[in-house]
């Protein structure tokens, strides 16, 4: 029957995402079953481990195998390290483990830039492999495209995910979990699987054996941060990137400068929206269930500085590689020359972690570079303590324009298209159609100023309105949440946009 197919098959044309009507269904079904099984923890820890690789399944189809593997093979090598008192014993598990970790995400998704990057220097021509597919089709008689790696959806999440775990228990700072479906549970949570956040064993394990628990200001939370997440991605992130930042990034040089410029400030809105969006689905999703998962965004364009930028923005990972890369470089310990070139490294690598492209790699370096100007800026700056509006208003702008200058390679297509877009900006602005383009796409740009200006509001006024949704009645709640949702898919697009974070 066809409709068994589109239920338990994988079709890359129609993945298991927060956007889509069968994501929601998933979600209500397993609600129920949860409802039913959740004060027996093994069996509730064991279901939502499967209905997870059902998820991962539908996302990413055979990837799958790879989430399994990786999931047996840390728990094992986990479990080893936690057991072995000799410390050289313990290095070689963690080695072993880091390992295998970096070597299947360098495989996916560096293989092309490493093989590229080989050709270009010593003037040869190997060709990229796909191993996997070749085994496959020599032993079942398969018909994988040998030429082509694709990347696993998320692989970049769950391997520093796991990687966390194994350090830390290493490191003798978290307790090992009680069996493989416990660990396989925490690795795959399907909430946060694929876009992240990226959870710490010590944040959520523990909630692993804790009992259901959610009050009634945790319910309001959870609904209100669900249709906040879905407001941002699909009314604001997915409108202005269909109907105006795709086609300037696709062609910058058929347009003026101001729609290059336009579309940039556009883009770091939808970026923000788009990844803002999926952790406060994640989030709503995930504490329904009774699991809290921690914040991933705090207003990072109100950011005074790059420092605080990066403290505000995609908060996971940037605690991840302060703990795991910054601080076991030698942090700030080594003097002020070695502290920079840990900064550079740590950003350098943070942008590779991105993606396997060069403008990656600019971006993440134009980001360290911000980040050691400003430690010097601090030292003299006779603003730097000032707690007056101007001066504050006046960071932020600046710190806003630096992050929105680096989108430019974040974005772009092609180092070629970056280049077309500076051009244009520089030498076509073409102040004249200003009025012209304002008119023509006058629902993009008011669509924009709307999520700037939700975005810049006062955070008094925004718990004002959490705390007014949390304190209606379940009705309410309910009739606020139809009404909102027919509002959001009104500005709905035919083509599926999935999540910006999906292709890291």
């Amino acid at each position: 029957m066809p409709w068994l197919s589109d239920i338990f098959l994988f079709n890359p044309e129609k993945p298991l995402i927060f956007t889509q009507l069968y994501f929601w269904i998933f979600y209500g079904v397993v609600l129920l079953v949860y409802s039913i099984i959740y004060k027996d923890r093994a069996m509730r820890n064991a279901f939502l481990f499967l209905v997870s690789l059902f998820f991962y399944w539908k996302t990413s189809g055979l990837f799958f195998l790879i989430l399994v593997f990786s999931t047996f093979a840390n728990y094992y090598i986990g479990n080893w390290i936690h057991r072995s008192n000799r410390k050289s014993s313990r290095k070689i598990g963690v080695a072993l483990s880091v390992f295998i970790n970096l070597f299947m995400l360098s495989y996916f998704k560096y293989a092309y830039l490493f093989v590229g990057s080989v050709n270009s220097l010593f003037n040869t021509d190997i060709k990229v492999v796909n191993h996997l597919a070749l085994w496959s089709n020599n032993l079942t008689g398969t018909h994988f495209d040998v030429s082509v790696i694709l990347l696993p959806v998320g692989i970049s999440f769950f391997t520093f995910q796991i990687m966390s775990y194994v350090i830390d228990l290493y490191r003798r700072k978290v307790d090992p979990v009680k069996n493989v479906m416990d660990f396989g549970f925490y690795v795959s949570f399907f909430p946060q699987l694929v876009a992240g956040p990226i959870v710490r064993a010590s944040e959520f394990v523990p909630q692993i054996y804790k009992r259901y628990s959610l009050s009634k200001e945790e319910f309001g939370y959870a609904i209100f941060i669900i249709m906040k997440g879905l407001f941002k991605k699909i009314f604001i992130g997915d409108y202005i990137a269909v109907n105006f930042i795709d086609r300037i990034f696709a062609n910058p040089g058929g347009f003026s400068g101001f729609e290059n410029l336009m579309a940039l400030y556009g883009y770091s809105l939808q970026v923000y929206v788009d990844f803002s969006g999926y952790t406060d689905i994640a989030i709503g999703v995930a504490l329904l269930m009774g699991f809290r998962l921690p914040r991933n965004f705090n207003s990072p364009y109100k950011a005074t500085n790059v420092g605080n930028f990066w403290k505000r923005w995609h908060i996971s990972l940037s605690t991840w590689l302060k703990d795991y890369l910054y601080i076991p470089l030698g942090g700030n310990r080594k003097g002020r020359i070695m502290t920079d070139v840990n900064l550079m490294i740590t950003m350098l690598l943070g942008g590779l972690w991105h993606g396997a492209s060069w403008q990656f790699m600019i971006w993440g370096g134009i980001n360290g570079l911000g980040l050691v100007v400003y430690k010097m800026w601090k030292k003299i700056s006779p603003y730097e303590h000032s707690n007056h509006w101007a001066v504050r208003l006046w960071k932020i702008f600046i710190t806003f324009q630096f992050i929105t200058f680096t989108r430019i390679w974040f974005r772009a297509d092609s180092m070629e298209h970056a280049n077309e877009l500076i051009r244009q900006v520089a030498t076509s602005f073409n102040a004249s159609i200003i009025p012209e383009v304002l008119a023509s796409y006058k629902w993009v740009f008011l669509v924009m100023l709307l999520g700037y200006i939700t975005h810049w509001v006062s955070n008094k006024w925004k718990l004002a309105l959490l705390n007014w949704y949390i304190k209606t009645p379940v009705w309410a709640k309910v009739l606020i949440a139809i009404v909102v949702v027919f509002v959001i898919y009104q500005s709905w697009s035919a083509d599926l946009q999935p999540f910006i974070y999906f292709q890291f």
